[in-house]
């Protein structure tokens, strides 16, 4: 936030700078020139007051954003979570069967090596 009251800091000096300047440098009478200063006055409040609504504003936004943000992320990891349990649930029952198969694809490898083998010898 220091570029923020960077920023207020530099319009607000700038205001009364220029303000300042225009109104000593400009030939009108004093009323006139007290008149000017209070328009000035009033338009620099009024900016003042307006950076500043914006500036909530913005702040107000951020939080709610980020608690928006914070509550996709909780919703996003509960269903990657129960994604990944469904998954578990869904290959589980299947695991033992996968392993009988690979066992017999093992023992169907063996018995055809002993084949050639003894089929090689034999020759």
């Amino acid at each position: 936030m220091p570029n923020g009251k960077s920023l207020f800091l530099g319009v607000l000096v700038g205001g009364v700078v220029g303000a300042s300047v225009s109104l000593l440098t400009t030939p009108t009478s004093g009323e006139e020139m007290r008149n000017r200063m209070k328009d000035q006055t009033d338009r620099l409040r009024d900016l003042t007051q307006e950076i500043k609504e914006n500036g909530l504003d913005l702040k107000n936004q951020l939080a709610q954003t980020s608690k928006e943000g914070a509550a996709l992320l909780k919703d996003l990891s509960q269903d990657i979570k129960e994604s990944v349990e469904s998954w578990k649930e869904t290959v589980e029952p299947h695991q033992e069967n996968l392993q009988e198969h690979l066992l017999q694809i093992e023992e169907g490898i063996k018995e055809l090596e002993e084949k050639i083998k003894e089929q090689n010898y034999s020759r």
